[in-house]
């Protein structure tokens, strides 16, 4: 099974892209990987490593999608027909690849998504959908940014499809929906949470568990929380940068004073699984639920284990049948 990679995506490429490309397919044998981009710039990286060649398929792309372009995404796509971003994505239309990965620009990679798959039938918008960490385990957070202008509507129907992600994916057997706002009673929030609430009640097709407060999620039994686009977003965003913020904060205090210092050492595996647990490069990226493919947007930052992750979500998609899954279950609504 075959997962394009955008090699010139994110903000070190090809270098990362191509050396996570190499860690996915040894930590994964199933795993075949199509790389998108400068063929010359590829091959070089390439050469860095001992790898199974017969698993790499190297494409050739004549465009970079920058990571601030200056025009509006789907105009970009449109322009930069041969960029690596664009070709990775028709890869999948094809049917050469099941899955694409890109860490490049967010929108672009939208708009590519959207115009080459299509939305599966009877989705009235893609999500942007990610794993979250919580207390024990992980749950799924959208929308994290694909539409920052929301109705109820949507939000009913992403509550849907991150259930059968959490079932089909994480293996939850009845995953519990969480709608995130401002207070746990019902009433609470500005209108478009208010009506979405009701909607999510009476959906038979979720456990909608009510209301969730952004700061009880990590330590709520929940499973699936749904938001609007700029909400989940922001959500997304302060939690990464206090995590991000913590861990710098502990390491300067821990360098502080030896005394700290030999504490740290004893307590070292506890802080590395504590950095796993809150770094953003473990999960593997997000995926743009309710395309007719499989499109996996790594951070614009990843390095090679993020790439790595992310290459092995898109793959485990795949293998699952994921859109196909996600699609009976769209149809069973309309």
């Amino acid at each position: 099974m075959k997962v394009a990679l955008d090699a010139m995506g994110g903000d070190y490429a090809p270098q990362e892209p191509i050396k996570g490309a190499v860690e996915a397919m040894k930590a994964n044998p199933k795993l075949e990987v199509i790389l998108v981009g400068d063929k010359e710039k590829i091959e070089i990286e390439l050469n860095k490593y001992k790898y199974d060649s017969s698993k790499v398929e190297i494409v050739h792309a004549t465009e970079q999608i920058m990571m601030k372009e200056a025009e509006a995404p789907a105009m970009v796509v449109r322009k930069k027909k041969d960029s690596s971003m664009v070709v990775a994505v028709r890869l999948v239309k094809e049917g050469r690849a099941s899955a694409v990965v890109s860490a490049g620009n967010t929108g672009a990679l939208m708009s590519a998504s959207q115009l080459t798959l299509g939305r599966i039938k009877g989705v009235l918008r893609p999500a942007i959908t990610t794993v979250f960490p919580k207390r024990n385990g992980v749950m799924v957070l959208m929308d994290v940014g694909a539409n920052a202008e929301c109705k109820a509507e949507y939000i009913n129907q992403f509550a849907i499809m991150g259930t059968e992600f959490s079932k089909i994916i994480l293996e939850v057997e009845n995953p519990k929906v969480g709608l995130a706002n401002i207070g746990e009673e019902p009433g609470k929030g500005n209108e478009l949470t208010k009506e979405a609430f009701e909607l999510l009640k009476e959906n038979k097709d979720i456990n909608f568990i009510g209301n969730v407060e952004t700061r009880e999620m990590i330590e709520h039994d929940v499973d699936v929380v749904v938001s609007d686009g700029f909400t989940g977003n922001i959500i997304l965003k302060t939690a990464e940068g206090i995590a991000k913020f913590i861990l710098s904060l502990l390491k300067e205090k821990i360098k502080s004073k030896k005394i700290y210092m030999l504490g740290a050492f004893l307590l070292k595996p506890v802080f590395m699984s504590l950095k796993s647990e809150l770094d953003h490069s473990e999960y593997g990226g997000a995926i743009f639920l309710g395309l007719d493919g499989i499109s996996v947007k790594a951070h614009g930052n990843s390095d090679s284990n993020a790439f790595k992750n992310a290459l092995n979500v898109a793959h485990k998609f795949a293998e699952r049948n994921f859109v196909e899954e996600l699609k009976k279950v769209i149809q069973r609504g309309v």
